[in-house]
């Protein structure tokens, strides 16, 4: 494959076939994270192997934690209990999840840790966490309010309240619940964690988050929506499966939609536990999609919504997606540059929102159009479905897939996609 170019050959046919989507990266970093932190040997089965979960197990590596890869897709994690202060600092590429968790988690370490990444997750926003660490006694700063963070850590977690404003993300809320079972032992003093605001992005995600600390023996309690309390257990080592991940059925659910196809990616969509698998709704009423969606809590799905609303009957606007401007690109701006460069009109930017001005006789047109995914896989996967319809959608950069769905590609071949490279 061209590593620069791609372009996707409409197949002209109903994708059919079965295709098993990749672990969540999602749950799989929150797994190798909690076992990471764990006394014991863990197996993670199910799991993700992408550029993501890669930097969450190099850091573990490089913090004491024995990371072992028996196949292509299980972990099996021995850890000590608590991290050690790395060599040098973590490079974690444009891992939010990884970023955002370890940054927390590193207080507990008895050291300095500097948690980095690469240019785009130089603008990636992490102050509110940092924020929050500080007000727990934790010596941590972020100069720019993005990466770079240097972390001083006293060999524990904090104690008593945090306030945390989640408005941007929902991954300061899981950072800090993760990383808070690492209070000192013996205090009986829980880490009360409280929202600013009841407003969180993506609050699914929280669920998650919760449902894998207790499989590791973390004790949490609930007290409202905005409150949790989490006593200072540590946690202790489990076998973990992990679900593949909803963000990456989504672009296959709607090739089904789009083609006419029957696409079996080996789980129901209501068997999923991840908050974008509530697009699969919104992909089912195609090309009766609603005149709005609101996206702040399928956040990640937004662009396979918006792509599809594209060949939709009537307009789609797309609203609660002010956080898409700060993924792993400005996604609201590559989803309206990708579509007015296949028919300028075809999308619009209002305020945070974003309108995708329908138009079902796209289907079958020749309409060259080069996609610039700005390194992000999501619009790199999301306009391939354009591509299904069209001729002569060209993807930038495709192997930026590898971040989270690094057999896409293949996974669309393997449907009866080809593609001119």
């Amino acid at each position: 494959m061209n590593n620069n170019r791609l372009t996707v050959i409409p197949p002209g046919h109903a994708l059919s076939g079965k295709v098993s989507p990749p672990g969540s990266k999602s749950i799989t970093n929150r797994a190798l994270l909690l076992a990471g932190l764990a006394r014991g040997t863990s197996r993670l089965t199910g799991a993700l192997k992408s550029d993501d979960t890669r930097h969450m197990a190099n850091a573990l590596r490089a913090m004491g934690v024995r990371v072992d890869e028996p196949d292509d897709t299980s972990f099996i994690v021995t850890g000590t209990g608590r991290l050690e202060a790395p060599s040098g600092p973590l490079f974690l590429g444009n891992a939010g999840t990884a970023t955002r968790f370890l940054t927390a988690a590193a207080a507990a370490v008895e050291g300095i840790v500097i948690v980095d990444g690469d240019e785009h997750m130089h603008k990636r926003p992490i102050a509110p966490l940092v924020i929050a660490l500080q007000s727990l006694g934790i010596k941590a700063e972020a100069p720019t309010g993005c990466p770079p963070v240097t972390i001083e850590g006293q060999g524990h977690f904090g104690t008593g309240r945090v306030e945390i404003d989640a408005g941007l993300s929902s991954q300061y809320v899981s950072a800090l619940l993760m990383a808070a079972p690492l209070a000192p032992q013996g205090t009986s003093e829980p880490v009360t964690i409280a929202l600013t605001g009841t407003e969180i992005g993506a609050r699914g995600y929280i669920g998650l988050t919760l449902d894998a600390m207790a499989a590791f023996g973390a004790k949490v309690e609930q007290v409202d929506e905005a409150t949790w309390t989490v006593l200072p257990t540590g946690y202790r080592a489990a076998d973990f499966h992990i679900e593949p991940d909803a963000s990456a059925a989504t672009y296959l659910w709607a090739a089904e939609k789009l083609t006419g196809g029957a696409i079996d990616i080996g789980t129901p969509a209501e068997k999923f536990t991840q908050p974008d698998a509530k697009a699969y709704g919104v992909i089912a009423s195609f090309p009766h999609m609603p005149a709005e969606i609101d996206g702040s809590q399928m956040q990640d799905a937004v662009p396979t919504l918006a792509v599809l609303a594209a060949f939709n009957e009537t307009p789609v606007r797309f609203t609660g997606i002010e956080n898409l401007r700060v993924k792993e690109c400005d996604r609201t701006r590559a989803l309206s540059l990708g579509l007015n460069a296949i028919r300028e009109g075809l999308a619009e930017e209002d305020g945070d929102d974003l309108i995708v001005h329908a138009d079902p006789a796209l289907a079958g047109q020749h309409l060259p159009a080069e996609i610039d995914t700005f390194a992000d896989h999501r619009i790199a996967m999301c306009f391939a479905l354009a591509g299904l319809k069209i001729s002569g959608i060209t993807i930038l950069d495709p192997l930026c897939v590898g971040k989270t769905y690094p057999g896409y590609w293949d996974a669309l071949a393997s449907l009866g996609v080809e593609y001119e490279t």
